[in-house]
């Protein structure tokens, strides 16, 4: 069994959880996980599955999307709504203010990672510094904010909230994100809900719950599985000459000739995605500037 399952994680799981139960599910022990979820975080959970492991480096490094909701005015320890309140002020700035200030949050951005984070320091992971009731000094990250779209927002309430939708690199903190927009405002806020909606490719629409996955494997099917090369879409094509397929899968570097581009990103320096002339996925490989490409990544066929 070899491919990547769009996972609908349910909160109050970690993402290690739901690794556990697919691997007794599908009788595997082959899964990992493309990046973590919060435990209180439902959302889009992409698990590569058999050889399609190979390609999870890609998966987290791509961008990811949430919904999520800001709540004004009061301030907690983990900047969620699952800490203890640290301050509450009055919010004395209107809904069209608060706008105004999202924008400065657009594209690079500095944050400093939360103490709640896997981040590491000193050998040890924040959130378990945490536990201990120990705070140290953080690195500010740089981290890329593609979109801050307002979806709706209760802005008559003591405690006024805006939902929005967020696009961004992977390694943002929207927690973070929410708890800098109330300090730009001056009355602190939290992030007081958050689902993720797409990881890379893979969207929430399209994701399906352990529920329907364990229906599904019960009636023998394994139509939950998307080939390893869906989540690369990213990276640029090339179809391999007949004549020159043998030699890529002994993993021998193929010269400018050996290939032809498809329709799609054309760098011409980096990662790309190697394929038969019958369309088959044979190999990640690396283009050098050279025009030759070797292969690193060779999928058995």
């Amino acid at each position: 069994m070899n491919g990547i399952i769009n996972v609908l994680k349910p909160p109050s799981m970690t993402s290690h959880d739901v690794v556990a139960y697919l691997r007794r599910l599908l009788g595997t022990k082959t899964i990992g996980h493309t990046g973590t979820l919060d435990p209180g975080v439902a959302g889009v959970l992409p698990l590569c599955v058999g050889n399609a492991t190979r390609v999870a480096e890609f998966l987290t490094e791509a961008g990811k999307a949430y919904r999520a909701e800001i709540t004004f005015g009061i301030s907690t320890t983990t900047q969620d709504s699952f800490g203890e309140v640290t301050g509450v002020q009055n919010v004395k700035f209107s809904y069209a203010e608060a706008l105004v200030i999202a924008r400065e949050f657009a594209g690079w951005i500095q944050q400093i990672p939360p103490m709640v984070s896997a981040v590491k320091s000193g050998g040890k992971r924040l959130y378990e510094l945490a536990r201990e009731g120990i705070e140290v000094e953080r690195s500010a990250r740089e981290v890329f904010i593609e979109e801050l779209r307002p979806v709706t927002h209760k802005w008559q309430q003591e405690n006024p909230s805006i939902m929005f939708d967020v696009s961004c690199s992977k390694g943002t903190y929207v927690r973070t994100l929410c708890a800098d927009w109330g300090d730009k405002l001056g009355c602190g806020a939290h992030m007081s809900y958050l689902i993720r909606t797409r990881s890379g490719p893979f969207t929430l629409e399209q994701a399906l719950t352990l529920e329907e996955l364990a229906a599904s494997v019960e009636a023998g099917k394994q139509d939950f599985l998307h080939p390893p090369d869906s989540g690369l879409t990213h990276m640029p094509a090339l179809v391999i000459k007949e004549h020159r397929v043998t030699a890529l899968m002994n993993g021998l570097s193929l010269g400018p000739r050996d290939y032809e581009y498809l329709p799609g990103p054309m760098e011409k320096e980096g990662w790309a995605r190697l394929y038969s002339t019958q369309g088959e996925f044979l190999a990640l490989g690396v283009q050098e500037t050279s025009g030759h490409v070797k292969p690193k990544k060779v999928f058995p066929r």
